[in-house]
């Protein structure tokens, strides 16, 4: 005979709360254990957001961060798409903490009267991630890697038949006058172009990835990890702070006009990084060769503090005539071979001054062991040598005379070429940053918006990190996506 056994409301209750633990997804619930927003989300965030309004809000704070950070995440690209999701998924909606989906005017509006908050909540995460990437690997979290790119805007300039029709126009200009190959009717283009979008100056003409645009510029600092430090967005308020780096379209090489803006832009955005993160030291800095100034160098060294910097050169170094030739590297040859490069040799005596040499050697000069007496020595087996010398001739150089041909370290050696491989980094942040979680392609023109969705974008590769640490797979710091499959 079977017994049959009245349930309870509370065994009812356990089984279903049971059923609801268990079947939630393992990614969300992975997120739930990890994710403690009382300690990203900084209490001034908190006060603005709950300050008196007249009326209650109906959507609180941490449910509106989940959804955005979601989006991110996902890869859900725009937030029309994002209600849809959270419309139809329990778990979503359960994750995030709402009982009703707020609509896409919500969002924009969050966006845009939080972005200072999101701000702070960013450089916040930036302090918190640092002992992290410290633990991971502590020669590349102490380098800095600074970029720059753009978020095109929603505007009739960037649709690609405005390009072209322009440089239609000029090719058929070209043609009618019998203008030579070296009329360039690209460059032409650029330079007829406006330097602005027509609804809104702020929406800059720029040059990215080989191609015309209009967008919201910014600049991005990232260490050797790959994981972002800052985010400088080029809006009104920045550029009035530092009117130095405006730079108008001078040229009709957009190349050129690219480099000066970005030359100028590298002082500024790394002053304000380190003033707002003093616990971060400087002692590395890659960047491309559009910094490559005497003024940058000096600046790094002097004024920032920066042991090496990685820069490649944009035009052929001048050197004072000291006796000898050097090659395209800053490197001395052999009087004899030009074509023969000394060794590079540490030295640690820096002389009486103690003011940091680098030490090159004659190419031929070994280190001899003599068994006799247990010491080496240096001998020079050149069949026609320059000095009386035995050790034949060294070379001792003052970096500090010229950091633009050694900025801490020799061009073209083997740590060179090793290290600025390390600079792409950057460049795939900028990558993840415009695809994986999809700021490029924004329908929008609001500057508020973009910069925002910026923002987003990093708190969700910091928000990796520490997810990442918790769980021990430091091999997701730059992306949760594998563990969502």
């Amino acid at each position: 005979m079977i017994t049959h056994k009245q349930l309870t409301l509370a065994e009812i209750f356990d089984d279903c709360q049971n059923k609801f633990d268990n079947d939630k997804y393992q990614f969300l619930s992975l997120l739930d254990e990890t994710i403690n927003l009382d300690e990203i989300v900084p209490v001034s965030f908190v006060s603005h957001f709950h300050a008196s309004t007249g009326r209650p809000r109906k959507h609180q704070l941490y449910p509106m961060l989940k959804a955005l950070l979601l989006q991110r995440i996902f890869s859900i690209p725009t937030d029309t798409l994002l209600i849809v999701f959270l419309k139809y998924s329990q778990e979503l909606r359960d994750f995030c903490g709402f009982d009703v989906v707020p609509d896409a005017s919500k969002f924009t509006r969050f966006k845009q009267d939080f972005l200072m908050d999101l701000q702070s909540m960013f450089n916040h995460m930036v302090d918190m991630t640092e002992p992290i990437c410290q633990k991971l690997d502590p020669h590349l979290a102490t380098m800095t890697i600074f970029d720059t790119s753009g978020i095109e805007a929603w505007v009739t300039e960037n649709n690609p038949k405005y390009a072209n029709r322009i440089i239609k126009q000029l090719k058929a200009f070209a043609k009618a006058n019998n203008l030579d190959k070296s009329y360039d009717p690209y460059k032409a283009a650029y330079g007829s172009m406006p330097t602005h979008a027509a609804s809104n100056q702020a929406i800059q003409q720029m040059y990215i990835n080989g191609h015309f645009c209009y967008a919201y510029k910014f600049g991005i600092v990232t260490n050797g990890l790959g994981i972002v430090r800052d985010i400088t967005f080029y809006n009104k308020e920045f550029l009035k702070a530092h009117p130095d780096i405006v730079v108008e379209k001078k040229s009709d090489s957009p190349d050129e006009d690219k480099s000066l803006a970005d030359s100028k832009a590298l002082l500024p955005v790394l002053i304000d990084f380190f003033q707002k993160h003093p616990l971060i030291a400087p002692k590395t800095f890659l960047g491309d060769a559009a910094f490559d100034t005497i003024e940058i160098y000096k600046a790094l060294f002097d004024e920032i503090g920066f042991e090496k910097a990685f820069i490649p050169l944009r035009v052929k170094l001048s050197m004072e005539d000291n006796g000898y030739t050097i090659n395209e590297n800053g490197v001395p040859c052999c009087p004899h071979d030009s074509s023969l490069p000394m060794k590079r040799e540490g030295s640690k005596s820096h002389l009486k001054s103690k003011i940091p040499t680098m030490k090159f050697v004659c190419p031929k000069m070994k280190w001899e062991y003599n068994k006799a007496d247990k010491t080496k020595r240096c001998v020079c087996h050149c069949d026609n040598p320059c000095t009386t010398s035995s050790c034949g001739r060294m070379i001792y150089i003052y970096p500090e005379k010229n950091l633009r041909a050694y900025p801490g370290v020799e061009r073209g050696s083997a740590e060179w070429e090793e290290t600025y491989k390390i600079r792409v980094n950057v460049e795939k942040s900028i990558n993840h940053f415009k695809d994986s979680f999809c700021v490029a392609n924004r329908k929008t023109q609001n500057e508020k918006t973009l910069h925002a969705d910026l923002l987003l974008a990093g708190i969700a590769q910091l928000v990796t990190v520490i997810v990442a640490d918790k769980i021990h797979q430091h091999q997701y710091i730059r992306s949760l996506k594998p563990l969502i499959a």
